[in-house]
């Protein structure tokens, strides 16, 4: 399951004083599930940019924090910079980085912006994705007239805020609070140190195109290939070449991989080679991967492998580590969010995480076996395919048998995430369980927690069940059509989902007894009950197929 996250980029109206500028961070810090990334203070423009990620509830909730901390030690009518601002908190963006759609970020950049409204008494204009009016969707438009024009500006009824009041609030200014696509800084290397050359590749490429003037005196602008894309060429002295420096600023319409293949076309076809390529700031890990799948499919190989051949592949492919070594760890949003201090079961050495089943806590145990055995088992089935892509006579077939691989892959990532998803549904038991008592209103919700994380308890092994038994038609096809050479592997995949099923309804079964929704109970039972049956029915054929073939 993909990771639901979020960036946020609120630009602070204070530059200079660095105790202030701290206390909006601290606040930043203080949420959990929220990670700070980056704070650009500028004195000239008396003005900080901050960047931190995270689940998007948390991201959130440090936005409206930042907010408000900005309001208390900010002072508006005593600001001077060079750059355009309205408010203490200028303007707060949105961006959905993995497991989050734009739909569901405007929700959560629109229920900011009301909070900040409400509860702050500030006016919020929202804008980009965000905006409720075609005519507010520009930042600039928005904030025509700065702070200095406010107070005249919202006293007209066309720019009545969208939350909270049209009132002039001389110490805070308004804010803009939006939702818009990340934006990756992404250069490419040229061997060249032609200015003038890497400029004509960059208009070649960029959606703005050029400007031509024809004898008649006619300007006619022809448009570049890249959409959502700007660029333009420079010399680094640093590195004595020149490069294309470019903004891709909606990453699912103008990917880097076909941005890097396009800038590799359009230099070749004025002599030039493209030498490399570096990334500046982070960028999300389904941009890499889908890079690696790419560039593995234009060789015409399977690109159901994990995602840290993917990523190899990838930073190989457009040569990411030319000018400085490229660290996954440093550049991936999601790993960068990573909490080393957190040691997630699936992070576990096989050693570690056999120590941690059988060492003396009672997590994890069953439910989290359970689902790494039903990972194993799609990883055989997974590994056979990708066999079968290679297998000799059989190039014309490795189309087929990567859609298997990546297929297989998913379900072995799913699983995963179900092996700390069990043992954190245990944790929710015991935190429940030692919830206080001794009032009336305490007494419900202690009751109320345990019948929720006995629910999930019983959910999350159901989830491991149900995703463990779509493995099967995976391994089915692979003993079928697959390399005769690894049905072995594929029943002992088949065997591993078996017991992976049967492991997970056990679960259950012993979570349903905490459970007083009887209706529930009936439904998951019945359910876990047809899955098993089902599974037993595809390992027996899946069993009865191998054995025919082994003849032994």
């Amino acid at each position: 399951m993909e990771k639901r996250i979020i960036e946020c980029v609120p630009n602070f109206s204070e530059g200079r004083d660095m105790s202030a500028i701290k206390q909006i961070t601290d606040v930043i810090e203080s949420v959990e599930k929220v990670k700070l990334l980056d704070v650009d203070p500028g004195k000239d423009t008396n003005r900080t940019v901050v960047t931190f990620v995270g689940e998007p509830e948390a991201v959130a909730e440090a936005a409206f924090l930042a907010v408000k901390k900005a309001s208390e030690v900010i002072d508006m009518s005593k600001h001077k910079g060079e750059h355009p601002r309205m408010g203490a908190t200028d303007v707060c963006p949105f961006i959905p980085v993995s497991g989050i759609t734009m739909e569901e970020t405007v929700l959560i950049a629109r229920k900011v912006a009301e909070r900040i409204g409400n509860e702050l008494g500030i006016p919020v204009f929202c804008y980009e994705n965000a905006a409720f009016k075609d005519e507010r969707r520009n930042l600039a438009a928005c904030r025509s007239g700065e702070y200095e024009g406010l107070e005249k500006k919202l006293a007209g009824p066309e720019w009545k805020p969208d939350f909270g009041p049209a009132v002039f609030n001389k110490k805070s200014g308004a804010t803009a609070v939006g939702a818009r696509d990340f934006l990756v800084a992404f250069n490419v290397n040229l061997n060249t140190t032609s200015t003038r050359r890497a400029n004509a590749i960059a208009f070649d490429v960029r959606e703005k195109g050029r400007d031509i003037i024809k004898e008649n005196g006619e300007k006619i602008n022809i448009p570049g290939t890249l959409k959502s894309v700007k660029a333009i060429g420079w010399y680094i002295e640093e590195y004595g070449i020149a490069q294309i420096s470019m903004n891709l600023t909606n990453i699912p319409v103008t990917p880097v991989h076909i941005a890097f293949d396009e800038v590799c076309r359009k230099a070749e076809a004025r002599g030039i080679r493209v030498t490399g390529s570096e990334l500046v700031g982070l960028i999300p890990l389904k941009s890499l991967l889908d890079a690696g799948k790419y560039f593995l499919e234009k060789q015409q190989r399977s690109s159901g492998v994990p995602d840290e051949e993917l990523i190899k592949i990838a930073v190989k492919s457009m040569g990411l580590s030319e000018l400085h070594h490229f660290r996954p760890e440093e550049k991936i949003i999601e790993y960068v969010m990573e909490d080393s201090k957190e040691q997630r079961l699936i992070a576990m050495s096989l050693c570690q995480f056999m120590n941690s089943v059988a060492s003396e806590s009672p997590a994890p145990g069953g439910g989290s076996v359970s689902a790494y055995m039903g990972a194993l088992g799609s990883a055989l089935g997974t590994m056979v395919a990708n066999l079968s892509g290679h297998k000799k006579g059989w190039d014309d077939r490795w189309q087929e048998f990567s859609e298997w691989a990546v297929k297989g892959k998913g379900i072995q990532n799913e699983l995963l995430s179900l092996v700390d998803a069990d043992t954190e549904a245990y944790n929710m038991i015991i935190q429940a369980r030692r919830m206080p008592k001794s009032t009336e209103e305490e007494v419900k919700s202690r009751n109320d927690a345990i019948q929720n994380a006995y629910k999930e308890a019983i959910l999350v092994p159901l989830r491991v069940m149900e995703t463990a038994f779509s493995g099967f038609d995976l391994i089915r096809n692979m003993v079928e059509k697959g390399n005769p050479s690894s049905v072995s592997d594929a029943a002992v995949g088949s065997l591993a989902l078996l017991a992976a099923i049967n492991g997970a309804y056990l679960n259950v079964r012993i979570n349903s007894s905490g459970v007083n929704d009887q209706n529930f109970i009936t439904s998951v039972i019945s359910k876990g009950s047809s899955i098993v049956s089902k599974a037993q029915t595809e390992n027996d054929y899946i069993q009865k197929v191998v054995d025919s073939g082994i003849g032994l």
